[in-house]
C-alpha cells in the first residue's frame, strides 16, 4: 500500500495555508505603507522590510507593488459584484417594499466590505493616480457600478413602483455619487455607525424623489 497521503477535493496542505497567510500578510503589509507613505513613495524595500521578509520572498508573490493593488482592486470588485446575487440582483423583488429592504441590504453589505478594512477606501481613492491603466480600470468599475444601478431602477421602473418617468441613467449616476462620497468618508471616520447613518440619508433621498406617486 502507497504511503503517500492524497489531499482531499476542498483540503489545504499546511504549507499551502501559510503560502496564502503570507501573502495577506504582504498585502497588509503594503496597505500600512501605502497609507503612512503614499503610494508612489513606498519601496518593494519598505514592505519586505515591514515584514522581515527579503524582496526574493516579496516577488515569489507578487510581480511589484502595482500588482498588489490590481490584486485588491479585483476582490474588491468581486467581493461588491458577489454582494448583488440572489435577493439584491436587480429583479429579485416586485414592490416599492420589498426595493427599500433590498438597497439596505445592499447598503449593509458594502459597509461591511468597506469598514472591515479601513485601509480600503484610502487606496481605492489613490488608485487612479497610479497610471492611466489603472485609472481606467478604476473608472470602468465606477461605469460598471452605474449600469448595474440604471438596473435596479429600469426593473422599478417596469414594475410600475418607481416614478414612470424616471431619468435612469442620471438618477443611477447621482446615486452612485452619493455611495462613493459615502465610502471616501471612511477614510477619514472608518466606524460602522457613521457609515450606517450615510446609507440611511442616501435611501431617504432616493425613495422620496424617486418612488411612484
Amino acid at each position: 500500500m502507497s504511503s503517500t497521503t492524497e489531499k482531499s477535493p476542498g483540503t489545504t496542505t499546511r504549507a499551502e495555508r501559510r503560502k496564502q497567510e503570507l501573502r495577506r500578510e504582504i498585502i497588509a503589509a503594503a496597505f500600512d505603507c501605502f497609507a503612512e507613505k503614499g503610494y508612489h513613495a513606498t519601496g518593494i524595500a519598505d514592505i519586505a522590510a515591514r515584514l522581515g521578509i527579503g524582496h526574493g520572498t516579496f516577488y515569489r508573490y507578487f510581480e511589484n507593488k502595482r500588482d498588489i493593488v490590481e490584486h485588491v482592486v479585483d476582490d474588491v470588485v468581486d467581493r461588491i459584484t458577489s454582494a448583488l446575487g440572489a435577493d439584491n440582483a436587480p429583479d429579485a423583488v416586485t414592490t416599492l417594499e420589498d426595493y427599500r429592504a433590498q438597497t439596505e441590504r445592499i447598503g449593509d453589505a458594502l459597509g461591511r466590505i468597506l469598514i472591515e478594512d479601513p485601509r480600503l477606501p484610502r487606496m481605492l481613492l489613490e488608485a487612479p493616480g497610479i497610471d492611466p491603466e489603472m485609472s481606467a480600470k478604476v473608472l470602468g468599475f465606477l461605469d460598471l457600478a452605474r449600469d448595474l444601478t440604471a438596473g435596479y431602477l429600469e426593473h422599478g421602473v417596469a414594475l410600475g413602483y418607481l416614478r414612470a418617468d424616471l431619468d435612469v441613467e442620471s438618477t443611477a449616476a447621482a446615486i452612485n455619487g452619493m455611495i462613493t462620497a459615502a465610502a471616501l468618508s471612511a477614510v477619514r471616520r472608518p466606524d460602522r455607525e457613521h457609515q450606517r447613518q450615510l446609507a440611511a440619508a442616501i435611501r431617504t433621498m432616493m425613495f422620496e424623489g424617486v418612488r411612484a406617486p
